[in-house]
């Protein structure tokens, strides 16, 4: 069974520029959102800049800045503790990866939580952690990781309950792996992390109901090492020997095994960017 996302993903999406419109006609302005990303990694700087595309369909405001290798830190944190305080911005997204300096700066300490829609500061991770149950992450005052959230929302408009599942996260980034293993938890899975050093990968998964990979390694996952039945959600995206977009699973292999399979493309990644966009909306909708 293949777990599209494209179709909840529009779902997502169909309410927004109404919700937007609302908030502009009560602040007397549009929702606004500030942008920083890194033109050296040429893939996360195309996607940034379709996200931004995106929330101006919906008649957000936006501002995009440059950084590369030649930006300073304190340039950088400097800008951030500025956007952070400006009344008029209302939502900030920092996609990584960043150049070595500003990763370094610890640079998630100056985003203002309210703004942080994709929860990446150390307030709203630290929210995020100290929940134990879906209820405390719904009643969250900050946001919850963007992608980590919609792997969720994908596994509930199918019909899938993590509760009671035994589930591996490969891949333990602090956008991605960690926040998910966390919001597996709240729905009462038990979750192993897997990464780069853990010993023998199959052992690990041999028992898993649920996978969730985001490992960057094309046909990491196959019918070797997923039990017949489990659900596969397929985060990675990267490039086969043919130069097509792929994920770290082979689909076909665990669809034959009767695996149930996010797709990439059209899996995952367009409900990610419909929940970054709610969110943008949201962080408007809380100053009214």
């Amino acid at each position: 069974m293949i777990l599209e996302g494209k179709t909840l993903a529009a779902s997502l999406r169909a309410p927004l520029a109404q919700r937007a419109d609302a908030v502009r006609r009560k602040l007397g302005r549009p929702i606004s959102l500030f942008a920083a990303g890194s033109t050296e990694d040429y893939g996360a700087y195309v996607y940034l800049k379709k996200e931004v595309q995106a929330a101006e369909k919906l008649g957000v405001r936006t501002r995009v800045h440059e950084l590369n290798n030649a930006t300073r830190a304190e340039e950088f944190l400097n800008l951030l503790q500025k956007v952070s305080a400006d009344p008029d911005i209302d939502s900030i997204l920092i996609p990584r990866p960043l150049p070595p300096a500003l990763a370094q700066s610890g640079f998630t300490r100056y985003i203002a939580p309210e703004k942080d829609i994709d929860g990446m500061s150390n307030t709203a991770m630290g929210n995020l952690f100290l929940c134990k149950s879906w209820q405390d992450v719904q009643a969250l005052p900050t946001f919850v990781p963007c992608t980590a959230l919609a792997v969720i929302r994908l596994l509930d408009a199918h019909g899938i309950d993590p509760q009671g599942m035994e589930a591996a996260v490969i891949g333990r980034s602090p956008t991605v792996g960690r926040p998910l293993a966390h919001l597996l938890t709240c729905r009462n899975a038990t979750v192993k992390i897997c990464h780069t050093f853990t010993r023998d990968l199959a052992v690990s998964l041999q028992n898993a109901d649920l996978i969730c990979a985001a490992a960057g390694q094309p046909a990491l996952l196959h019918a070797g090492n997923v039990k017949k039945g489990a659900t596969v959600i397929d985060i990675a995206t990267n490039l086969d020997k043919d130069g097509r977009l792929c994920g770290d699973a082979c689909t076909q292999q665990l669809l034959d095994k009767g695996c149930r399979v996010s797709p990439v493309p059209g899996g995952v990644g367009p409900v990610t960017l419909a929940c970054l966009l709610e969110n943008i909306i949201l962080s408007g909708e809380r100053k009214i």
